[in-house]
């Protein structure tokens, strides 16, 4: 009686095809996430440094007067959007109670291994404030 003895050549080729594709794909996700955190963190400190910016806007009068500090409406909007535009994202400045600017920002990051399988131009925000205060003796007044 004669045994046929199994051909196996071959199996490990799709074994290790399997295998890379797997690993490329954690990869892949592993430094797109990391894109998308990185693009996000971006988002932020350019929200923060355009509210920064609008919160430099003071009107001037009244705070040289030593009456109150209060955000110049106008100038600290544009400040911010300009600021905006010259880090060429798209943003929304908000001020509230006369001391207190808000800017949303909204950017995109586009993938460059999940871009593979479909995941593209992913929505990325940021939000920060920074609000105007008086102090005297390191005290807010």
């Amino acid at each position: 009686m004669t045994r046929r003895v199994r051909d196996e050549r071959g199996s490990i080729s799709v074994w290790l095809v399997t295998a890379s594709f797997v690993m490329i794909m954690l990869v892949g996700l592993a430094v797109d996430l990391g894109g998308q955190v990185h693009a996000q963190q971006r988002a932020h400190d350019i929200a923060a440094q355009a509210a920064r910016a609008g919160g430099q806007r003071i009107q001037a009068p009244a705070a040289i007067e030593g009456r109150s500090v209060d955000v110049d409406l106008a100038a600290a909007r544009t400040a911010a959007k300009e600021y905006l535009a010259a880090a060429h994202v798209e943003g929304t400045v908000e001020i509230t109670g006369g001391d207190t600017v808000t800017v949303t920002v909204t950017d995109h990051y586009d993938p460059q291994f999940l871009g593979a399988i479909g995941f593209s131009n992913l929505t990325v925000t940021g939000e920060a404030s920074a609000r105007v205060v008086r102090t005297i003796g390191g005290t807010e007044q």
